[in-house]
């Protein structure tokens, strides 16, 4: 199990994040959604030991992972929100580099790279640098980088960026499959539909803070809503979204 216990982050002053208590559990999709400035990618950089929190912790498996930072992290398959690759190196590069320092066997990270450039319709493109990737390819690039290893605990941070339909369409089944198989998935996504879709619970952050975490269906019941956009908007959301739409169409017409 992951949990965050009480994490809080402050950038001096200012508090990006306050008293985030959650836990993601095997065989579970936990959705994490927040409006931009809510603290969620701060959030998800301490989930994955990139940056230290001001106070609380991090758990896996009942343990701080800054204790053995380099031990979780073996565990861990991260896709990033921003697709930052060597984009002089060639997709199967790129991966052999990542299998590397992940010790994985050569002849067996090899077999890996070429049927997982297969599958996501990138073999074609294999003796292409990433700088001529388009935005989606780079993003099936970090997806492959991120589950080479077979990762226990899988957090994605806007993993269907850039993707093509049938590409989405794959990760969602990829990522439902990983749940199944036991492992532990935390999702961070703006797209609530796929979240709704996907997810068995979500946390739901304002200002920095959790105001919801909870099953999705109860969450839809407790707020009486039939969807999670509208639970999303009730508690996230501070401002008319409808009012101020039809003040943007009426300054464009001028």
């Amino acid at each position: 199990m992951l949990e965050a216990r009480s994490l809080t982050k402050y950038y001096g002053a200012l508090p990006a994040l306050r008293d985030a208590s959650f836990a993601a559990r095997p065989g579970q999709i936990l959705g994490y959604l927040g409006p931009n400035g809510s603290g969620k990618s701060t959030t998800v950089r301490m989930l994955v030991g990139l940056l230290a929190p001001s106070s609380g912790d991090v758990l896996w498996q009942g343990r701080s992972i800054f204790d053995d930072l380099p031990a979780f992290q073996r565990q861990l398959g991260y896709v990033p929100e921003e697709p930052h690759l060597y984009t002089h190196l060639t997709a199967p590069e790129y991966l052999r580099l990542v299998g590397g320092l992940r010790d994985l066997d050569d002849s067996a990270l090899d077999r890996k790279i070429e049927r997982l450039l297969d599958l996501l319709g990138l073999a074609d493109d294999q003796y292409s640098t990433l700088s001529a990737f388009s935005k989606g390819m780079r993003q099936k690039v970090l997806i492959a980088a991120a589950l080479l290893h077979d990762p226990s605990v899988i957090i994605l941070d806007e993993p269907f960026s850039g993707l093509d339909v049938g590409a989405a369409l794959m990760l969602r089944a990829v990522v439902r499959g990983l749940a199944e198989a036991g492992r532990t998935v935390l999702m961070s996504s703006h797209v609530i539909e796929v979240v709704e879709q996907l997810c068995t619970e979500v946390v739901i952050l304002s200002e920095g803070r959790v105001v919801a975490h909870d099953r999705v269906d109860r969450l839809r019941q407790l707020q009486h809503d039939e969807s999670l956009e509208h639970v999303f908007v009730k508690l996230a959301v501070h401002h008319d979204v409808h009012a101020a739409a039809r003040s943007m169409i009426e300054a464009v017409r001028g």
